[in-house]
């Protein structure tokens, strides 16, 4: 579910070119705060994916909603110190 998430939301991120054409920028812009820079599109890509599972980290830690996520569907998730997810 976690994954799934991840995926789709990094398909959804648009990309430019920077600094003269030296470096690329990525975002996924229905998610306040999601960006990031690589020398390629392919760092860039994966410092995007950094990025996001530390924003969804940081929103599942302070019980903060996340856009799009499964719990739209029924599902719903907590942060537990147990480093076990809790279904709720």
């Amino acid at each position: 579910m976690l994954q799934m998430y991840l995926l789709e939301n990094l398909n959804k991120a648009n990309y430019e070119m920077i600094d003269d054409g030296k470096r690329y920028y990525g975002e996924i812009r229905n998610l306040q705060g999601v960006w990031a820079t690589g020398k390629t599109l392919e760092e860039c890509r994966q410092n995007l994916l950094e990025t996001l599972e530390g924003w969804l980290v940081i929103r599942l830690k302070k019980n903060l909603p996340i856009p799009g996520f499964p719990s739209a569907r029924g599902i719903k998730i907590r942060y537990s110190k147990s480093r076990k997810p809790v279904h709720a």
